[in-house]
């Protein structure tokens, strides 16, 4: 992927710089930055999910450098304005696997000249990059905010099968068994978006979808906010077919019909589109502009990685290590990311994170939640990040 000479630069507020950094992992990472007049500042790294990009931190930035830190906004590997990586559905899956976008973050903050960060925090899909960076480095990555996708821990080995007696197989993990034929078996068939994305379908029905990116896009936000009244999560029983299809249309779709069409079953008017204050069709046009001249592949390629089961053995090598590193978790109250793997919340609170401080659900958001409530989200980061070392 590369980038057009005529780009036209993107609507940030004053104090947010972009540059573009080699991060010695094979990509030119395009980074907002806000703070960084200061190198003795402690730095913040934050990590994006899908369909998102760095830009969707505009709102927290400012009023964490004010803080008093350097905070770093990278589009990550597949995403935005980020080169250096393969656009197509064949080409190679490792580069984008959990252990290398991992790597990407520490050679982006070499590269910067920092050998730490007081915190690498993630939403959505960032989230679990953000656990892998700290599971991994927590001499580098300090201590750890997860946002919308609670974390596990590691996929673990099976135990004691030598001699059979006492043997005890690795615990069935939420999401690690594709559900696709129990949910298409269902009276109403359903299926999982995560397979769904991993389709080759999934990046044409998106980018060329009848309706246009932008209004795709507008949809599909609208669909996982607060502003959808239906919004309403609670703990699901397990991963069991019935129990996911419980779960909103946006995570457990009918089975034959597309993301696109998916959402546009809830497009907002456009008096609700007016009236959304936290998504301006302006900043919303960021993301449609974006997305339209990359595609979706590159964070696709993150999904094929999970439902591929591809790279989880060297994952395996952490079975059983936890996140020893200060930790909280926050997301929106009306945000099923929370319950999509069912028993992930319990595991990340009691086993995954041995220091985790807080969970903290916000009022008035659904999955976007640093845009839809940033005030009350930089809020808790603020409280948080004053009481690590």
């Amino acid at each position: 992927m590369t980038l057009p000479p005529d780009l036209p630069a993107l609507p940030l507020p004053e104090g947010i710089r972009t540059r573009h950094v080699d991060n010695h992992n094979g990509l030119t990472m395009h980074v907002l930055e806000a703070g960084w007049q200061d190198r003795t500042r402690p730095a913040l790294l934050l990590l994006h999910g899908f369909p998102e990009l760095a830009y969707s931190w505009r709102k927290a930035m400012l009023p964490l450098a004010q803080a008093g830190f350097h905070v770093i906004a990278p589009d990550q590997r597949g995403y935005g304005r980020t080169t250096g990586w393969d656009p197509r559905y064949d080409g190679d899956l490792a580069p984008f696997r959990m252990l290398n976008l991992a790597r990407d973050a520490v050679g982006l903050l070499h590269a910067l000249g920092r050998r730490s960060v007081h915190a690498v925090i993630g939403h959505d899909f960032g989230s679990p990059v953000a656990a892998w960076c700290a599971l991994t480095r927590p001499d580098v990555f300090r201590s750890l905010v997860l946002m919308s996708a609670p974390f596990g821990g590691p996929p673990a080995l099976p135990f004691d099968t030598a001699d059979g007696a006492g043997a005890a197989p690795a615990p069935a993990r939420a999401g690690a068994s594709d559900p696709s034929a129990a949910l298409a078996a269902l009276p109403r068939p359903r299926k999982h978006y995560q397979w769904y994305y991993s389709t080759r379908e999934a990046d044409g029905d998106m980018r060329n979808c009848p309706q246009g990116v932008h209004a795709f896009l507008r949809a599909y936000y609208h669909h996982k906010s607060a502003d959808w009244a239906e919004n309403r999560p609670y703990p699901l029983a397990g991963w069991e077919a019935a129990e996911l299809a419980k779960m909103p249309t946006y995570y457990v779709m009918d089975r034959d019909e597309t993301m696109p069409q998916t959402v546009a079953h809830v497009m907002p008017t456009d008096a609700q589109i007016a009236a959304c204050t936290w998504l301006t069709d302006a900043e919303m046009r960021v993301y449609s502009a974006e997305y339209a001249r990359t595609g979706f592949q590159g964070g696709l390629q993150w999904y094929r990685c999970g439902t591929s089961g591809r790279f989880v053995s060297e994952m395996q090598l952490y079975g059983g290590r936890a996140i020893d590193v200060p930790s909280t978790f926050i997301a929106g109250s009306s945000d099923w990311g929370v319950y999509q793997k069912p028993g992930e919340l319990e595991r990340m609170r009691t086993t995954a994170c041995t220091d985790m401080r807080s969970v903290d659900l916000v009022d008035g958001a659904g999955h976007w939640v640093q845009q839809e409530q940033p005030q009350a989200v930089v809020s808790l980061l603020q409280r948080f990040l004053s009481r690590v070392a």
